[in-house]
């Protein structure tokens, strides 16, 4: 399989930490493949991906985030096609990192890499217990105003995991459960948005996570996403501020979205819905900078 070369690399010496508006880990697709199934999108789509356009969205999609964040890159490790998903690699806050206990034993190898990257950072790396199954932000996202994490729990995350949350951080936790095995993680169908927005996908959740998102979101706040979107992964997004970076969508979900004054930047990233992720799998929220 042809591969385009991407000229980015990983810091070689890690050493000062400043903070800055945004930051995001990604990591170069370079060993991306779709080497088993794990989700349904993954289903008829072993080894069907191109690896070239792969490299070519991206790239697309890096130097849109770097337009309004800070990139910071951890390097691929063979064996883990997977770690192109940075976002599944654990939860960051205040310099703390819980790592990721991943469910599937096929991206459990990724767990000591993202281990060591953060250690060398200089953050603090508190594991997960493998007896409690936990997706990092893939399932775990935080409220825009940082007084609330909503944690998925269903086909990935375990909600006896959400006390370790708690735990970690003495912050409010509101479980979300997911009931469609095509959204298996919180992200792929829920986004907090600047401005108190929420825009997220109802058909995924039960009813009890139904009445605790419309609890908290007035009605005014809701951006509901049809299920043309949903498969689309639009709810699969990153908000920094008033833009939004996010996979094609329909021109009635971005009229939504810009009539309440947020600018949309749309990256095809179809070779990355064929293992079941789109922008927001392919960064994690960092709040410290690593120079």
């Amino acid at each position: 399989m042809s591969t385009q070369p991407i000229e980015i690399t990983t810091p070689a010496i890690l050493t000062t930490i400043r903070s800055t508006p945004a930051t995001f880990l990604m990591c170069p697709p370079r060993l991306y493949d779709v080497n088993y199934v794990i989700n349904p999108w993954m289903a008829g789509n072993v080894h069907a991906s191109s690896r070239t356009r792969a490299a070519e969205q991206w790239q697309r999609l890096y130097e849109a985030v770097s337009t309004i964040a800070d990139v910071q890159l951890v390097e691929p490790e063979p064996g883990s096609p997977d770690m192109v998903f940075t976002a599944n690699a654990g939860l960051e806050r205040n310099g703390t990192v819980a790592i990721s206990s991943f469910f599937h034993p096929e991206r459990q190898g990724e767990e000591p890499h993202f281990r060591r990257w953060f250690e060398l950072a200089g953050y603090k790396v508190i594991d997960t217990p493998r007896a409690t199954p936990f997706e990092g932000e893939g399932d775990a996202l935080f409220s825009t105003d940082g007084t609330r994490l909503w944690v998925g729990y269903g086909p990935r995350t375990v909600a006896s995991s959400h006390h370790t949350l708690r735990r970690i951080w003495g912050i409010e936790v509101t479980s979300l459960h997911l009931i469609d095995p095509r959204f298996y993680h919180l992200d792929t169908c829920f986004a907090p948005l600047e401005g108190g927005y929420v825009m997220y996908f109802p058909e995924a959740f039960d009813q009890a996570s139904l009445a605790r998102i419309e609890a908290y979101y007035p009605l005014e706040k809701r951006i509901i996403v049809t299920e043309s979107d949903a498969v689309c992964f639009a709810c699969n997004a990153i908000n920094v501020d008033r833009t939004i970076i996010l996979n094609n969508i329909s021109a009635g979900l971005r009229h939504q979205l810009e009539s309440r004054g947020f600018e949309i930047i749309e990256v095809t990233l179809t070779e990355f819905l064929k293992a079941g992720g789109a922008a927001k799998c392919l960064v994690m929220k960092l709040s410290r900078s690593v120079l």
